[in-house]
């Protein structure tokens, strides 16, 4: 009976990616990623036909996960809330609750490790990375353009920006996490953003508009 390289397949990309994020894409060689998933050469290749084949699973797989993680998250503050607003409150708390269980410094972001150096990639391994950015950044902004109906916001805004500044804010805390090695860092900037939010959409006495 033929084994299940599932697990053989897992490992090598985990180790992979835990140096990736150490070294950066390049330093992170064939042999290096051998040695760190105690594997022979030769499974490695029986499993990915070269580095690129590895860096092209290794972000649909993060786009993936992150994809899963993100509707989970807005479809729990969606059951506890009918309210635009709570929902995106609750979806940040969700994340920034998740993220303050570390106890270590965050790793890292993988797409940023690919972004900083785009020019080792394919454009198909590179347009992932662009996708869960752009993904994440819809998410967001359909549900900000549902807060707008409701919510007159205290300051001009740009929605688009505005549902980008999560983005920004996650990947600025990333590299917090690893300078000053705190583990919390990513989660108190998630905090931070919930409570922008909702200090910009609270209603003044005239501020709210009221659903038809």
């Amino acid at each position: 009976m033929a084994r299940d390289g599932t697990a053989t397949r897992t490992a090598i990309m985990d180790a992979a990616q835990a140096l990736i994020l150490e070294t950066g894409f390049s330093a992170a060689s064939v042999d290096a990623v051998i040695a760190r998933a105690g594997i022979t050469k030769g499974t490695f290749f029986y499993h990915f036909k070269t580095k690129a084949d590895l860096a092209l699973a290794l972000v649909q797989r993060d786009a993936a996960h992150d994809a899963a993680l993100l509707e989970a998250n807005m479809a729990r503050a969606e059951a506890l809330s009918r309210d635009p607003l709570q929902q995106i409150l609750i979806c940040m708390g969700l994340y920034e609750e998740e993220l303050d269980k570390l106890t270590a410094p965050y790793p890292g972001c993988l797409y940023a490790t690919f972004i900083y150096e785009a020019q080792l990639f394919d454009d198909q391994t590179l347009a992932v990375a662009r996708a869960v950015f752009s993904s994440w950044t819809t998410r967001i902004l359909g549900k900000l353009e549902a807060v707008m109906k409701l919510y007159r916001p205290r300051l001009p805004v740009d929605l688009k920006t505005l549902a980008e500044m999560s983005l920004v804010q996650a990947e600025g805390a990333y590299i917090l996490s690893k300078v000053q090695r705190d583990p919390k860092a990513v989660a108190a900037q998630f905090r931070h953003y919930r409570n922008y939010l909702e200090l910009l959409f609270a209603p003044l006495d005239s501020g709210a508009v009221k659903p038809a």
